[in-house]
C-alpha cells in the first residue's frame, strides 16, 4: 500500500535540446509544486528501470523521443510490466506511445486524421497534392521526417512499411488540446504556421472539444496527460496531426497564472487516485 505521501519516480531528460521547448524549465516548475503533496525522485529515462522499485509509481514526463533509447525504453517497459508498476500514463496507449500506427487505424476508420499510407500499393488512396510529408513509422520530434515534391512520391522508402506518407496541408495555424484524464484542461495553438513553438491561448469552441474528445475517447486510456494536435484547414475543418499519450510537452508557460494552478491541481488529484489504486494499474 502507497505511504500517507506517495513516493513518484519522476522520470525526465533536463538537458534534452528540444526546439523551441526548455523541457527542464517544465520539469522543474512541476516537481516544486508536486513535491506539497508527493515525496519525489528524479531520473533520466536511462535510469529508470534500475531505479522504479520501491515507488509507489512511476510518472514519465518530458523524457525526450524513445528512438535515441530504444532498447532501455523496452527493458523499462518490460520489467514495468512484469512487476505491476504503477507507470503514468499507464502503457496501454494506443497512439504515439506505441509508434504511429494509429495513423494509419484512423485513416481506415474514417476519422478527421491526415490521410496516411505505409505502401506504394496504397499512394493511390491519398489526396492528390503538390508536396507529401514522410515519416518513420517510430520516429518522433520531426526526427527522419522529409518533404517531397509529388514527382519523387515514388522515391519514398516504402517496401517494408516502416515509413508513412501523408500529403502536405498548408493549414491555416496548429492547434493543441491538453487532457488530465478523461477531463479538457486547456488549448494552445500556433498563429504562424512557420513558428510551432510559439503558442498562445486558444478558445476551443464546443466542435473543437468535440474533434478532440472523440480521440481522446478512442485511445481509452483513462489516466494521464494527453495532447491532442490538430491543424486548421482552409476550408475551416480540423484535422489530427498527432495523439500523444507518452511524454507530451505540455507548453505551460504559456498559459496565464490561473491556468498553470489549474492544471497542476488537476494533475496532483489524477496522480493522487493513480497512485492509491483508484485505477487499476497498468
Amino acid at each position: 500500500m502507497p505511504a500517507d505521501r506517495p513516493r513518484l519516480l519522476y522520470v525526465t531528460d533536463l538537458a534534452y535540446p528540444a526546439r523551441g521547448r526548455r523541457y527542464g524549465d517544465e520539469d522543474v516548475f512541476l516537481t516544486s509544486r508536486l513535491r506539497a503533496h508527493f515525496d519525489l525522485a528524479l531520473c533520466h529515462p536511462l535510469d529508470a528501470a534500475a531505479l522504479m522499485d520501491g515507488y509507489d509509481g512511476v510518472v514519465v514526463r518530458n523524457s525526450g523521443p524513445v528512438l535515441g533509447y530504444q532498447k532501455e525504453y523496452d527493458a523499462f517497459r518490460a520489467r514495468a510490466l512484469s512487476s505491476g508498476t504503477r507507470v503514468y500514463n499507464p502503457l496501454t496507449g494506443k497512439a504515439d506511445m506505441a509508434g504511429k500506427q494509429y495513423l494509419l487505424d484512423l485513416t481506415e476508420a474514417g476519422h478527421p486524421v491526415i490521410p496516411t499510407v505505409d505502401r506504394a500499393a496504397d499512394l493511390h488512396r491519398l489526396p492528390s497534392a503538390r508536396r507529401y510529408v514522410v515519416k518513420p513509422k517510430f520516429g518522433a520530434d520531426s526526427l527522419g521526417l522529409r518533404t517531397l515534391p509529388a514527382a519523387r512520391i515514388a522515391d519514398a522508402p516504402l517496401a517494408d512499411g516502416s515509413v508513412l506518407v501523408q500529403p502536405y496541408v498548408d493549414f491555416t495555424y496548429e492547434v493543441s488540446f491538453y487532457f488530465v484524464d478523461d477531463d479538457f484542461q486547456y488549448a494552445l495553438y500556433a498563429p504562424d504556421p512557420k513558428r510551432r513553438w510559439e503558442l498562445k491561448p486558444y478558445a476551443a469552441t464546443a466542435a473543437d472539444l468535440g474533434f478532440a474528445r472523440r480521440f481522446i475517447d478512442w485511445n481509452g486510456l483513462g489516466h494521464g496527460i494527453q495532447r491532442v494536435d490538430a491543424c486548421r484547414t482552409p476550408e475551416g475543418d480540423l484535422l489530427l496531426v498527432e495523439l500523444e499519450d507518452l511524454n507530451p510537452y505540455l507548453s505551460l508557460d504559456a498559459l496565464p497564472e490561473a491556468d498553470r494552478d489549474a492544471f497542476v491541481s488537476a494533475l496532483t488529484a489524477s496522480l493522487s487516485r493513480f497512485v492509491q489504486g483508484a485505477v487499476s494499474p497498468a
